[in-house]
């Protein structure tokens, strides 16, 4: 079978805009959007609940037993805030969304995170938890940093993933 649309990770810490590109992508290119937290708690993929982050914990196996036909025939766009876990057979293309500190702060607690919540994504954002991540689990040459702080930002953004997309293949 051969794949003309390629399957894209887009990761980072809450609060860094993932959702927003992820939403225009999947409208500008018809691309399947793949939002790994509302298909956990669809799919009841969780296998605990953490109190302090007051988040579900995920059952990694069963997303990617999930997840495993779709990916196999491209054209996917992938959100989720880690990606250590993902197969790195699975992503043509690894786009890592960052922001400044005191603006992912003034997002997070807009949301209403409690302060360990709001506290532990400050820290992995300042240490470049994600990105790192993202270096070590997949080929670095397609892992491509990308500010998610302004309008400015968000359409820069959405250019290099969408010139990516147009040129994949050629």
């Amino acid at each position: 079978m051969t794949v003309t649309s390629p399957n894209i990770l887009i990761t980072g810490t809450p609060g860094v805009g993932k959702s927003k590109i992820c939403a225009e992508i999947a409208k500008q290119r018809s691309m399947k959007w793949q939002d790994v937290s509302k298909i956990a708690k669809d799919n009841g993929f969780v296998e605990e609940y953490d109190e302090t982050l007051e988040c579900p914990v995920l059952d990694e196996d069963k997303l990617m037993d999930h997840l495993e036909p779709e990916m196999e025939s491209g054209g996917n766009i992938v959100e989720y805030h880690s990606c250590e876990f993902f197969p790195e057979r699975w992503f043509d293309a690894v786009f890592v969304i960052q922001c400044n500190n005191t603006i992912l702060y003034d997002r997070l607690k807009e949301r209403g995170y409690n302060e360990a919540k709001v506290k532990e994504n400050i820290e992995c954002e300042i240490f470049q938890m994600v990105l790192n991540e993202a270096k070590e689990s997949y080929d670095e040459s397609i892992v491509v940093p990308l500010l998610g702080e302004t309008e400015a930002n968000f359409a820069q953004s959405i250019k290099q993933i969408t010139d990516f997309i147009d040129t994949f293949g050629k």
